[in-house]
């Protein structure tokens, strides 16, 4: 390809709605364009990124014995219903309806739609294990899409879904997936961990994420020192430290006048108890039920874990009026003692005691409040995040902290699909059966942001060789001049002919401004030509990843090259 054909407009400054690394870059070295809010045109550069982890995903999955089909966008509300998630999916889901009235939605994911499918054409189990998979665009109405690919309302994904006899088959899909994800962010040349996860919306009894590690991952990453241990924030287990249980004498409940006192930090200064002897109240709205969560007042309330303690399917903070009607204070002046609500109180609280919280009433706490004494829980239940230092579930070691990308994920869905939509299969004895499923995504899209978030310096984009739109890019410094131009085209056509992909930079440009694009795009390998260079029949080589660049002879030019690229 030439430069002077390729559409690719870079920006000189930083786009103001670009917040976060790739999106900044995606948007200056010209691979994406905003049409509005979450939704993006790719550009041939992005393009280029976007098949080849396409071709990645897509060989690994053929490898482990998965069939690509191509499902519809719109899908009808009645599959929905039949599963129970029209209602339940929530305001994410972009809803439609044809001129007869009848309503769609665009695919958010397709669980739906690919049980029924195969429901209508497997009947036996000899038709089982059944790998299916797609990589097409999906729709979802984020409330706040930010930071470019990253959390958009259209992307890019690839959905696998298993269909098998029993848990054991499924055992063995899921394995082969894991494997084969593996191998996916390994061939992309991403540095990843793989963690617990909570299986959210789509449900399941078990699921793991896949991580593009990055400092400005949205994820927070909990993992062991000493074993294999990893989990995402919302679902890493915290245990009691037996170091936090105290076995002092439950001293006499006390009520104390806090005027203006609301905050944990407040409390501290005013009555000099420090935060790990007060405990927060909030207060949730659970399938319109209220209900307060109680967690040392250090901690942070893990929502994912509530809510599924709750097995809530909507969980929101309550509205203050609200509460104040029903507890009789507001928010800063809560606590479990005459409490008229469910009470849910986090593992670390059920070992305190002589602990301050909000009296409900205004402008007073109570000190030495005890469990059981001064109130009742009615469950008590892991319900904050765990933090650095922690314990490890698993062993001896503490927890350390990380943050990643969310860029795949694998669920064991069981009959959770099946079930609802009596989707069924007679087994070896003419029994009915219902199908044994699991569900298996990847964003094509969000690892292309990812692999930048994790590689990048100030002058742009450095490309992991698997995934760059071009190889190598060539640099006249001078395109007037003969011999320089010569050259150019001659290791361009050599090049190309041994297989590798190469951009020429043909613009009649300062040879400045074409270094500083080649960089900002983050084409791994850049050959300049220079008359001075030239008349010592070498040419100067820099892999974008190193500051040095090196001299070749010009004969070495292919083979060098060559050993850089598939090394």
């Amino acid at each position: 390809m030439k430069a002077s054909q390729l559409f690719y407009p870079t920006l000189r400054e930083v786009p103001s709605e670009a917040e976060i690394v790739s999106h900044q870059l995606l948007l200056r070295a010209g691979f994406i364009r905003k049409n509005t809010a979450g939704v993006y045109t790719y550009l041939p550069l992005a393009r280029r990124v976007l098949r080849k982890i396409e071709n990645i995903v897509r060989e690994e999955m053929d490898k482990a014995g998965g069939q690509e089909i191509v499902m519809p966008i719109i899908q009808p509300r009645e599959l929905w219903d039949k599963s129970g998630r029209w209602s339940l999916y929530g305001e994410e889901m972009f809803k439609l309806g044809d001129r007869h009235k009848r309503e769609f939605a665009l695919g958010p994911t397709h669980e739906e739609l690919i049980t029924t499918l195969v429901n209508a054409d497997v009947h036996s189990y000899k038709g089982l294990p059944l790998l299916l998979y797609q990589i097409q665009n999906k729709y979802r109405d984020e409330i706040r899409p930010r930071f470019g690919l990253m959390r958009g309302r259209e992307f890019i994904m690839k959905d696998l879904y298993s269909f098998d006899v029993d848990d054991s088959g499924l055992d063995v899909s899921y394995q082969k997936m894991h494997k084969a994800y593996q191998q996916i962010y390994e061939r992309l040349n991403l540095k990843y961990r793989v963690v617990q996860a909570d299986s959210g919306a789509i449900g399941g009894k078990e699921s793991h994420e896949f991580m593009v590690l990055a400092a400005s991952g949205e994820s927070e990453i909990v993992y062991c020192t000493l074993c294999d241990y990893a989990a995402n924030v919302e679902k890493a287990v915290c245990s009691v430290d037996q170091a936090v249980r105290t076995e002092e004498e439950s001293r006499p409940l006390t009520k104390v006048h806090t005027p203006g006192q609301k905050t944990i930090n407040d409390i501290v200064e005013f009555l000099g108890i420090p935060k790990t002897k007060q405990i927060k109240t909030l207060m949730y709205s659970a399938d319109g039920e209220l209900i307060a969560a109680i967690l040392r007042g250090d901690r942070e309330l893990n929502e994912i874990k509530l809510k599924n303690t709750l097995q809530a399917n909507e969980l929101f903070m309550a509205d203050e009026a609200v509460v104040k009607e029903i507890c009789g204070a507001g928010f800063g002046s809560l606590g479990p003692v005459g409490m008229p609500v469910r009470i849910y109180i986090d593992l670390e609280v059920a070992a305190m005691n002589n602990f301050a919280c909000g009296a409900n009433e205004d402008d007073y706490h109570f000190t030495n409040v005890n469990l059981d004494r001064d109130f009742t829980a009615y469950a008590v239940a892991d319900l904050r995040n765990a933090v650095a230092g922690d314990k490890c579930p698993c062993c001896e070691g503490n927890l350390q902290m990380i943050r990643g990308i969310e860029v795949g994920h694998i669920f064991k869905l069981g009959t959770r699909y099946s079930q609802a939509m009596q989707a069924t299969f007679l087994d070896d004895k003419g029994q009915e059966q219902f199908f044994v499923m699991g569900c298996y995504g990847i964003g094509v899209s969000r690892t292309m942001a990812a692999a930048v978030e994790q590689n990048y310096d100030e002058n742009g984009i450095i490309w992991p060789l698997p995934i760059a739109p071009f190889q190598v890019i060539i640099v006249p410094v001078n395109i007037n001049q003969a011999d320089q131009k010569a050259m150019a085209e001659q290791l361009y056509q050599q090049l190309t002919a041994n297989g590798i992909e190469v951009l020429l930079d043909d613009r009649d440009e300062r040879a400045g401004v074409k270094f500083k694009d080649a960089d900002l795009i983050g084409i791994p390998l850049r050959i300049t030509i220079g008359s001075k260079t030239l008349q010592e029949n070498k040419v100067e080589m820099k892999k974008r990843w190193e500051k040095e660049s090196f001299l070749v002879d010009i004969d070495a030019v292919i083979g060098t090259v060559h050993d850089i690229i598939f090394k």
